[in-house]
């Protein structure tokens, strides 16, 4: 059989979310100002979980390192999704491709096994509270969060070389709107199946040993507020949790749909469908879920804000003393 023509690309095309023109300036301002917001939400709950005194727990360490892995990978495909929808054509250089699924596998990992760690964090405290600052050291909460991030570095490293080390045809049309690694390996004349099956274990194995560690913390959790006899201890510990399994059934639906699928009714429509949810939305979603149902972190944005009205008043009150002290 004939092989396709190899060649040396030096960019991608990427189809973008739409070829409708008539939608390209109404998607740019829609997915602008949900990237703003994810920015703003992310940037805020880094920096409030860091100077508050009040939130320098384990859990607010976990939250804090979930809000940089969102804003990591919604920035990874943000930019250039908007930059594309007012460009007269959708290009991104190779090595910036390379790149951008490099970073974007990266933290996409880590955030699965944060959520993990977060959950694990959980059970700890409401299943050993008096051992829990014992348990949770600072020490402990760090390799929490650096293996994830070296196992995710390792991982994004393998899959990004396989790809880009292989042979691409002379067609450089990605169906996409990011470089993602299975649109990607669409593209290459040489075999896959090394790739292919390189991603399809990491991935299981990613998805399934997260979720299960997350799945046995609550089970554990689940027994122990049951055993409680207090109303107001269950309804205590139950709300403890609220939001981390809201922003874990979110994310693990999204990528289970996007995934797991049968291969008759898996398309790249519906995975741009199911990409822009969990690129895009998950990382604007996460810190008002976080900010809303918590009770400290919205007694932080109080405090925050009472700081600053307090210290402009201060300004302004010197101002006027300067201004009347001021020789006429």
């Amino acid at each position: 059989m004939n092989q396709p023509n190899q060649t040396v690309l030096t960019e991608f095309i990427l189809m973008g979310i739409t070829d409708r023109p008539g939608l390209q300036a109404p998607f740019f301002g829609l997915f602008l100002s949900i990237y703003v917001i994810s920015v703003v939400g992310n940037l805020s709950m880094i920096i409030l979980t860091k100077v508050d005194s009040r939130l320098q727990t384990p859990m607010y360490f976990f939250l804090r390192h979930l809000a940089l892995t969102d804003l990591g990978y919604s920035t990874t495909i943000g930019p250039k999704m908007l930059v594309n929808f007012i460009a007269n054509q959708n290009t991104i250089p190779y090595n910036w491709c390379a790149t951008q699924l490099a970073f974007f596998i990266l933290f996409i990992i880590s955030e699965l096994f944060i959520l993990s760690a977060m959950a694990y964090d959980r059970y700890v405290a409401i299943c050993h509270p008096l051992l829990y600052m014992v348990v949770m050291s600072q020490k402990v909460c760090w390799v929490l969060v650096a293996v994830p991030y070296v196992y995710s570095a390792f991982l994004s490293l393998i899959i990004t070389i396989k790809i880009f080390m292989s042979s691409f045809c002379d067609h450089n049309v990605i169906r996409h709107f990011y470089c993602d690694n299975l649109p990607l390996l669409t593209l290459l004349c040489s075999s896959t199946r090394d790739i292919e099956l390189i991603i399809l274990i990491f991935s299981a194995f990613n998805l399934v040993s997260s979720l299960l560690i997350v799945l046995v913390s609550y089970i554990l959790i689940l027994m122990a507020i049951l055993s409680m006899n207090s109303a107001q201890g269950r309804h205590k510990a139950f709300s403890t949790c609220g939001s981390h399994m809201t922003v874990v059934v979110v994310l693990y639906a999204t990528l289970f749909f996007m995934y797991v699928q049968p291969k008759s009714s898996h398309s790249f429509d519906t995975d741009k469908i199911a990409s822009v949810f969990y690129t895009l939305i998950i990382p604007m979603l996460n810190p008002m879920i976080y900010s809303l149902r918590n009770k400290e972190v919205k007694g932080a944005l109080r405090r925050i804000w009472k700081n600053l009205k307090c210290a402009n008043i201060d300004i302004l009150q010197r101002y006027c003393r300067f201004g009347s002290s001021a020789p006429q």
